[in-house]
């Protein structure tokens, strides 16, 4: 009986994992979405938080909130189609999310609104590199982690 059910789990497991989610999204920050009311943690990405301030010539500036913009931007209304990867410790989905054919996840790090989230996923060390070296988004200032700036607040 344990073996049925381990065999039933692999056969039907899987497929749950590469589920799709579209429609329209709103934006809860860099990094998550909302689509018919289930939160999307974009897959190997992280991007500062909404109350994150990033440093740019000795002034501080709201980066989290920019990055947030810059994802509502590009999203717009146009429907978001998002393929599941995992789900997190929040129950969130864990996706790779599409707009008018543009990679989001991608495109975030490209343009410098995100940092690439080793510890989940290397799919955008070249993407995070010509962002870094562009100097684009908060790679235009001096910013903590998102990762590390999280990591300070629970410990305040």
């Amino acid at each position: 009986m344990k073996h049925a059910l381990i065999i039933a789990l692999a056969l039907f497991g899987q497929p749950a994992l590469a589920a799709s989610i579209s429609g329209t999204a709103s934006v809860i920050d860099g990094d998550t979405i909302e689509v018919h009311g289930q939160r999307i943690r974009l897959h190997g990405i992280d991007s500062p938080e909404g109350r994150q301030t990033c440093d740019r010539n000795g002034k501080a500036w709201r980066c989290g909130t920019a990055a947030a913009n810059a994802l509502d931007g590009l999203l717009g209304r146009s429907p978001v189609r998002c393929t599941q990867k995992d789900v997190d410790r929040y129950r969130r989905i864990v996706a790779t999310c599409t707009v008018r054919g543009i990679d989001v996840n991608d495109w975030m790090v490209r343009n410098g609104w995100a940092v690439e989230y080793r510890h989940y996923s290397r799919a955008y060390d070249g993407a995070e590199a010509e962002a870094r070296a562009a100097r684009r988004g908060i790679w235009a200032s001096q910013f903590e982690m998102p990762w590390d700036w999280r990591k300070a607040q629970h410990h305040k």
